[in-house]
């Protein structure tokens, strides 16, 4: 595991972490009691945005946005009990087959 896979396993760590923390006093446990419904919303804007920061070249926005749609898209996976590695596997696999 590399230093910049790291932070996103240690992130994982504290999501899952804060499953059971409270929500007055956190906002990860916050988004777990709103639900996976509101969970995967956020990813969708959080996605958005990155998008439109992008397409706005505002560079110093999309590298903020993108932080925020990893903190996200940990957090969906952490509420559906999937791993970071799990998905590196699968980009893995992908690495270097026609197409990628």
């Amino acid at each position: 595991m590399n230093a910049n896979s790291s932070i996103l396993e240690r992130l994982y760590e504290v999501l899952q972490n804060r499953k059971g923390a409270d929500p007055e006093k956190s906002y990860t446990a916050k988004m777990y009691g709103r639900g996976i419904t509101k969970i995967a919303q956020k990813v969708g804007e959080e996605g958005v945005e990155a998008a439109l920061a992008a397409v706005a070249e505002d560079r110093d926005r999309l590298i903020e946005e993108s932080a925020d749609l990893l903190y996200m898209l940990l957090l969906m996976l952490a509420a559906k009990d999937i791993r970071p590695d799990e998905v590196f596997e699968v980009l893995e696999e992908r690495f270097g087959k026609p197409g990628v």
